[in-house]
C-alpha cells in the first residue's frame, strides 16, 4: 500500500547520525555532508517504487555530488520480516546499482524515526547549514517510469537551495511503500 509524507517542517535540523554502510564503513551526518548541501533518503531493496526510480535516483545523485551537494541512503526496514533488505543484500543491491553514495543500514530504526520516515523512497533534502528545504520526490515517476521530459525536481531543488538557500514552493510529497516498523514489545 502507498504512502505519503504527511508533515514538512521546513527549516528542521538534520539529525546527525552514526551508522555502518554497505561499503564497510562507518558514517556520520559530518561524514557526508556537502558543502552546497546534502539529500538523505530512506529507501529499502524489495519496494516496487524504489526499484522503479533507483538507477534515476543514482544518476541524479551523481549530477548532485558533482555539484558539491552530499548524498546518503539509509535503510531502516525490518530485516527479520522483510529478509530482502538484509544488510547482506543491501550490499548486493548497492553494487548491483552502482552506489556513488554511501548505504547506510538503521538497524534500530532509530534514525528513521528521528527524521521522521514514513516511506520508501523518502527525500530529505538539506542546505548547507544542514536545514530541511525540500521534502518532495525525485521525479513524477511512481512504479513506471516517467512521462518523456519529465523536471528532474530533487535536482533542480537542490540547486535552487545550493544557490538561494530558499525552498522552492509547491514539493509534491514522495509516494512509497511504508517502511517496515518492528513489533514493539508492551
Amino acid at each position: 500500500m502507498a504512502t505519503t509524507p504527511t508533515q514538512i517542517i521546513l527549516d528542521t535540523p538534520a539529525i546527525d547520525f552514526r551508522l555502518p554502510a554497505t561499503d564497510g564503513r562507518t558514517y556520520t551526518l559530518d561524514d557526508i555532508a556537502g558543502e552546497k548541501g546534502t539529500v538523505i533518503v530512506f529507501i529499502c531493496n524489495h519496494c516496487p517504487y524504489v526499484k522503479a526510480v533507483i538507477d534515476r535516483l543514482v544518476a541524479d545523485a551523481r549530477v548532485l555530488m558533482r555539484e558539491g551537494v552530499g548524498f546518503a541512503t539509509i535503510c531502516s526496514n525490518d530485516a527479520a520480516t522483510y529478509a530482502e533488505d538484509s544488510f547482506s543484500n543491501m550490499k548486493q543491491f548497492a553494487q548491483a546499482h552502482e552506489f556513488p553514495f554511501p548505504y547506510l543500514h538503521d538497524e534500530t530504526q532509530s534514525v528513521a524515526r528521528a527524521y521522521g520516515a514514513v516511506c520508501t523512497p523518502d527525500f530529505f533534502g538539506y542546505d548547507r547549514d544542514r536545514k530541511l528545504k525540500y521534502r518532495g520526490r525525485l521525479d513524477e515517476g511512481r512504479t513506471t517510469p516517467p512521462p518523456a521530459g519529465t523536471r528532474r525536481e530533487l535536482v533542480e531543488a537542490l540547486r535552487a537551495i545550493a544557490i538561494t538557500g530558499v525552498a522552492p514552493p509547491g514539493q509534491t510529497p514522495s509516494v512509497g511503500c511504508s517502511i517496515k516498523w518492528k513489533a514493539t514489545q508492551g
